[in-house]
Formats: C-alpha cells, sequence, structure tokens
C-alpha cells in the first residue's frame, strides 16, 4: 500500500508522516518549495524524511511570491508576534496564505494517482487558534468529493482516501501522539520567521511553546526568545 504525504517539515506533517509508517503504508513525502519566508522548513522536512526511511521524497518549486496575500509570501505584510492565544482565535491571520492547501492537495492527488497510491495524508487541525480555512472537516470532506469526481482512480470506483489523524486533536495531543509515535522532536521546523534560529514569538512558535509547556515538556529547538 502507498501513501502521499504532505510534509512541510513541522510537528504536525511530521507526526503524519509517523503515523502513515505505523498505519503500514509505503510513504512518499511531498514538500513544496513556493518562496515561502520560512523556507528553513524544508531543511527539516528532508531531515525528516531521511530519518523516516521514506520510498522517495518529492520537493516542487513554484513561486507564490509573485501572487503575495499572505505575510509568507509578501515581505511588507508584518508577521504577528507576541500575540495570546486568545488575540490568534478571533480572526483568519496574515500568515492565511490563499488557496494553499487545495494547491497542496492537487499536486499530490496528482503523484498520488500517478503511482497508484491509496491514501494521502495530511496534518490539518481544526482545533489550531489560528483558524485557517483550508484547514478545516468541510473543506476536506469537500476535497474528498474532487479526488473522487476528478480523477479516472475515483471515476472507476477506488478513489484516493486524504486521512487527516490530527484535524480534531489540540496541540498538546499531537505532541503526546508524536511521542509515542516516535516522531522527533528536534529536527522539525515550525518558526514563520524566516532564521536560522526558531523566533520564538510568531504564532506558530508560541503555540508549540505552550503545548510543550502545558505537557510539562521541554521543546529541543533553541529560540531566540521564549
Amino acid at each position: 500500500m502507498k501513501a502521499v504525504i504532505l510534509l512541510s517539515g513541522g510537528l504536525d506533517s511530521a507526526t503524519v508522516l509517523y503515523q502513515a509508517k505505523a498505519d503500514g503504508y509505503e510513504c512518499h513525502p511531498i514538500s513544496f518549495d513556493y518562496q515561502q519566508r520560512h523556507r528553513r522548513e524544508l531543511d527539516s522536512a528532508f531531515r525528516i524524511a531521511q530519518t523516516a526511511g521514506v520510498v522517495k521524497h518529492q520537493v516542487v518549486n513554484f513561486d507564490l511570491r509573485q501572487w503575495g496575500g499572505s505575510a509568507l509570501t509578501d515581505d511588507t505584510i508584518n508577521l504577528p508576534q507576541e500575540r495570546s492565544l486568545e488575540e490568534m482565535s478571533q480572526k483568519i491571520p496574515v500568515t492565511y496564505v490563499p488557496a494553499r492547501n487545495t494547491i497542496f492537495l492537487s499536486f499530490a492527488l496528482g503523484y498520488g494517482e500517478a503511482i497508484a497510491a491509496q491514501r494521502v495524508y495530511i496534518g490539518v487541525n481544526a482545533l489550531d487558534y489560528s483558524g485557517y480555512p483550508d484547514c478545516r472537516p468541510d473543506y476536506i470532506q469537500a476535497m474528498q468529493k474532487v479526488f473522487q469526481l476528478g480523477t479516472k482512480q475515483g471515476r472507476e470506483g477506488n478513489p484516493i482516501e486524504i486521512v487527516a489523524p490530527l484535524i480534531d486533536l489540540k496541540k498538546t495531543e499531537i505532541i503526546q501522539l508524536g511521542n509515542q509515535l516516535g516522531v522527533p522532536w528536534e529536527l522539525t521546523w515550525s518558526c514563520y520567521g524566516g532564521s536560522d534560529v526558531a523566533c520564538g514569538v510568531c504564532d506558530s512558535c508560541r503555540l508549540r511553546l505552550a503545548a510543550f509547556a502545558e505537557l510539562g515538556l521541554k521543546d529541543p529547538l533553541t529560540y531566540a526568545e521564549a
């Protein structure tokens, strides 16, 4: 059995990769260099894929900076910093990249059908405070319909299944699951800051640090501020 895994290099996607392995799938991770501010995450994706012993790690290149529309693809938009969890939950943040998961899942679908995969794994999480629209259950359900209707494999009655094992988990529960699966947290990368050292103050860093702290665990990454 084969599975394509969307692997960003972050905490969530690394956990999903290790979950796919535990589920018995031959893993084919795919990462994306879309000229994101935090391209440092691709180094982590590469190392995680190596450590996990995957079949083949693909990196797809395209440039979303041509369009911008996000703090991750436009340096003139400032990253949110030092926000409380309550502030993060109030509205969709400027780190939302327009239609990013739809783009990613489209690549994963094409790759998956080409290699006759049974599943595409994605590390979306609906309980994350950021509330991205393309991380919610109704979105995943709609994309599953696309997978069914938009491919030969789907029309012949064997659609590729989208698996989102973290969608209903809190960040603390994801870390606990990753601990059970043996995810190497020291290789992962969550920071949006665009430096070689995690900033500790962007939303992604703060969510990660808060989850480790709530569990009474030390995050193995080094932070500029914490």
